[in-house]
């Protein structure tokens, strides 16, 4: 193979996403084109000067890093291999309608992609026999700029397929795969891609192809686009669709996990594909599908959970229920919370629950939380008998750890979570690396908004979705207050907020509006800032180089809040609301006597919506002046903040043993996917 053939193999497995020396490989080919493309592999070898193949001692480190993928996808060491479990079939299918896997692949939209795409890239490491089903969303999720009132300003690029780590799917004839996904009136046709996440196919449904007509070759186009007639479409092609993928490419499964309800209609077909082919009656064909899946809900705020009229239900299930030999009603009483109200609409989490042996939530609080807002679907059982689980979310530590980090972990970042032991970094050297992080997250905030930050002052960051719950403006309600911490001469303080609000959340958008405005007053400015644009490149910058991990939703309503994981992971130290995985890592930080950050609001019940947040403002406020930024400005003769540092090291030490995605997704296949008892023929 020559080296640009071996290049090109390299750049079509994700593994160089969170592979260090295989990134710096791509990146020393060109540094200033590989920032330019967005490091994406497959762009710079497109547009590469083919005389940067030639250079000393390339090909030498090619052919190792090829040889080290070789070894890796071999698995001959994996944790899931020493288990000797049947290797006859993948184990699950893990659905989703969005991973987050790298910023050149944009089909995520926030959280709950990137927390999909870290359960992969650990279910890889592990050796952990799975595949992935979503959707090929050609123009991805959102852009955002700015406009010229400082609100989001949105638009829509499409992906250059070439560009991508994707391959179209085939037929052992070599002609492209096709699946129908049945639409009113008629089929809509789906290409399949193949995207290489390790050991892990993730496969890709895309409906832009020749045999669709032109509405409907546009309902892949956009990630959480278009109405609720293009969502339950997109629910349709993803669920029954991708199940019946599946079966085409003679992927049989023992067990299916939908993540979040978008993919719950695969339940649907499973159940219409059993009464098929095991010649099974309904009842009997919804106690089988059951038996072989999982559904993890993600979040308890109301807009979360898809809800489609009667009318919409009607449309585009009468032909399906027709297939299906049974009544649209029955369809509909598998989405309703009570079969006795008409009036009810069809839920995706009602379905996925009623589809599912295993339920859970992605923390503890959120599991209780879970249980009493789905109670109504056990009518006769106490709450905490409601068969409803929890399992805390974690994340992938070699995605989201700073290599150099890693490096002073006691364990290597992609054994943490299986290995005895917890990391334990000297205090001294992880403050001097967050120093350098710190200085490179300050200048990427100047390049990208001209703020004249500084690179010695406690930064303060608040980085994810723009939803309103998540109270983004919380700290900024006291301008008075604000402007004496920020401007204080020998203690200042600066914070750098980015992220997205949905398209059609006005309330959301004013947020971001908000902030902007305050950052251009002369008081604030170049101490506060919005930077646009947030995507996993401008994330890792913030939770490796932050001083401070801000976050302050209105408890209980963060189910999990991953994004502080990540900080903690590097030592940025969370002051948060003990909400989400928050209360669980304050409680076993307690046990220990370790201090990791602060806890506000000290998990208060919820009270009226206005006095909630001014309570929790004034408690916000008492902790950053009186606790952290004395103990961030307060020096040893080495100019290291003893306390501080401590903190930091004990902040990994607390959290990156258990908040990680390798114990997540362990969790998962000793407690959930290995109780599948029956193995049921899927094609």
């Amino acid at each position: 193979m020559t080296v640009q053939e071996q290049l090109e193999d390299l750049a079509l497995n994700l593994r160089w996403a969170w592979d260090a020396p295989t990134r710096d490989l791509f990146m020393d080919l060109d540094p200033a084109l590989w920032r330019r493309l967005g490091q994406n592999p497959r762009a710079l070898l497109r547009r590469l000067d083919p005389a940067r193949l030639e250079e000393d001692g390339l090909a030498g480190r090619v052919a190792e890093r090829l040889e080290n993928l070789r070894a890796y996808l071999r698995a001959e060491d994996a944790w899931y291999t020493a288990r000797d479990e049947p290797a006859d079939r993948p184990l699950t299918a893990y659905f989703s309608a969005e991973f987050g896997l790298t910023e050149c692949l944009r089909i995520y939209a926030g959280g709950l992609g990137v927390l999909a795409g870290d359960h992969l890239k650990s279910a890889s490491d592990l050796g952990v026999p799975l595949v992935a089903m979503g959707i090929f969303y050609r123009e991805g999720y959102f852009q955002q700029g700015l406009g010229a009132d400082g609100g989001q300003a949105e638009s829509f690029e499409p992906m250059d397929f070439d560009d991508l780590p994707a391959r179209e799917v085939e037929r052992p004839d070599g002609s492209p795969l096709r699946v129908a996904a049945p639409l009113p009136g008629r089929p809509v046709m789906l290409r399949v891609w193949r995207v290489d996440v390790g050991r892990i196919p993730l496969f890709l449904l895309d409906a832009d192809v020749p045999e669709n007509r032109t509405e409907d070759r546009a309902l892949t186009a956009r990630l959480y686009g278009g109405d609720d007639e293009t969502r339950i479409a997109q629910e349709i092609i993803l669920g029954i669709g991708g199940y019946r993928a599946l079966r085409e490419m003679g992927v049989e499964p023992r067990s299916f996990h939908m993540n979040e309800g978008h993919s719950a209609f695969l339940g649907l077909d499973l159940v219409r594909d059993l009464m098929e082919s095991e010649a099974l009656d309904l009842e009997a064909a919804i106690e089988a599908a059951r038996r072989r899946c999982v559904f993890t809900t993600h979040t308890p705020v109301p807009a979360g959970h898809d809800r489609f009229s009667d009318e919409l239900m009607e449309l585009y299930f009468t032909g399906i229920a027709r297939s299906m030999g049974v009544p649209l009603e029955t369809i509909l009483d598998l989405g309703r919370e009570d079969p006795e109200d008409e009036d009810e609409p069809f839920t995706m989490t009602v379905l996925a629950i009623k589809l599912a042996h295993q339920v859970n939530g992605v923390s503890r609080l959120h599991g209780a939380v879970s249980r009493e807002m789905w109670q109504p679907l056990w009518p006769e059982l106490d709450l905490d008998e409601v068969p409803i689980d929890h399992i805390t979310n974690g994340v992938h530590l070699p995605s989201w750890v700073d290599a150099r980090i890693g490096a002073l972990y006691g364990t290597p970042p992609m054994r943490v979570g299986l290995d005895e032991g917890a990391p334990a970094p000297d205090a001294g050297s992880l403050w001097r690396l967050h120093e350098e992080l710190r200085g490179r997250l300050v200048e990427t905030i100047r390049e990208r908004t001209g703020a004249r930050f500084g690179k010695d002052i406690l930064t303060i960051a608040f980085a994810r979705r723009f939803a309103t719950y998540k109270r983004a403006t919380l700290l900024l309600g006291d301008i008075e207050r604000l402007e004496a911490l920020v401007t204080d001469r020998d203690r200042p303080v600066q914070l750098v907020f980015a992220g997205k609000a949905h398209p059609r959340d006005v309330d959301g958008k004013a947020l971001i509006r908000r902030v902007t405005e305050l950052s251009g007053t002369p008081a604030l400015r170049d101490r506060i800032v919005f930077v646009p644009g947030y995507d996993m490149h401008l994330a890792r910058r913030l939770v490796q180089g932050a001083d401070v991990w801000l976050n302050n939703p209105r408890r209980p309503l963060e189910a999990s809040g991953t994004s502080g994981m990540k900080a903690a992971a590097n030592g940025v130290l969370n002051v948060s609301i003990l909400d989400g995985w928050w209360e669980e890592a304050w409680e076993r930080a307690e046990e220990t006597g370790a201090a990791i950050g602060w806890a506000v609001g000290h998990g208060r019940e919820p009270i009226d919506e206005e006095e909630g947040d001014r309570a929790d403002r004034r408690d916000l406020y008492r902790m950053l002046e009186g606790e952290v930024v004395r103990t961030f400005y307060d020096r040893g003769a080495d100019g290291v903040p003893v306390t501080w540092a401590a903190m930091m090291a004990d902040a990994i030490r607390i959290v990156a043993p258990f908040f990680n995605t390798n114990r997540m997704v362990r969790d998962y296949l000793e407690r959930y996917e290995t109780a599948t008892e029956t193995r049921v023929r899927t094609g």
